[in-house]
């Protein structure tokens, strides 16, 4: 199956693919590589282009723009971060699986969180227009319906238990995205808001 076929179908049949997920076999390195590494990359892409190009448009006129090179830099050092997150979020997702009747496996739980992130990855496209940010965050909360769909059925945990475990595991993701989000500010020294602008009015 295509990369463009799994994403189609986790969108518009969820419950129909995870059946199909659920039984394949997964190798980390291969999946980084074929499915990951590249549907993560679009948001900080976008955010490159709509922060440097696009620019942020001010309230009463003008557009602002952060220089290219730091929005790069800031990009990559938050793409590889949220690389390392979607790994930590599966071995939380494989601890907590015997919390709530489930079965432990780190090649499942990998894919049930690489795949729930999926529509927040697509949605990423929408950083190329600053002000549509929030469209991401709405996508993000399509993939959270999409990991209660696929929790029970990879990690063999008990559909009764689906929303407790789902909630769980946001939680956990949620600190984890924070603590990221405020590695990367201090080692590109400031967020996003504090970098060095350039208007152009």
């Amino acid at each position: 199956m295509t990369m463009v076929d799994r994403v189609r179908n986790l969108l518009v049949q969820p419950k129909e693919e995870w059946q199909r997920i659920d039984v394949e076999p997964v190798e980390t390195v291969d999946f980084y590589r074929s499915y990951i590494a590249l549907l993560a990359a679009i948001g900080p892409a976008a955010s490159v282009i709509g922060l440097s190009i696009v620019g942020m448009g001010m309230p009463f006129g003008g557009t602002i723009r952060v220089p290219l090179l730091f929005s790069i830099s800031h990009a990559l050092v938050g793409y590889v971060l949220s690389l390392i997150g979607i790994y930590v979020v599966a071995l939380i997702v494989d601890a907590l699986a015997p919390r709530f009747s489930g079965q432990p496996s780190r090649a499942q739980a990998l894919k049930v969180v690489a795949y729930a992130s999926t529509p927040g990855w697509l949605g990423g496209a929408f950083l190329l227009i600053p002000s549509l940010g929030m469209l991401t965050l709405l996508a993000g909360l399509y993939g959270a319906y999409i990991l209660y769909l696929g929790l029970p059925l990879l990690m063999k945990a008990p559909k009764e238990k689906a929303v407790l475990y789902t909630a769980a595991v946001i939680g956990c993701a949620i600190a984890l995205y924070l603590v990221i989000g405020v590695v990367s500010s201090l080692f590109m020294g400031g967020p996003v808001g504090m970098m060095p602008m350039r208007g152009r009015w």
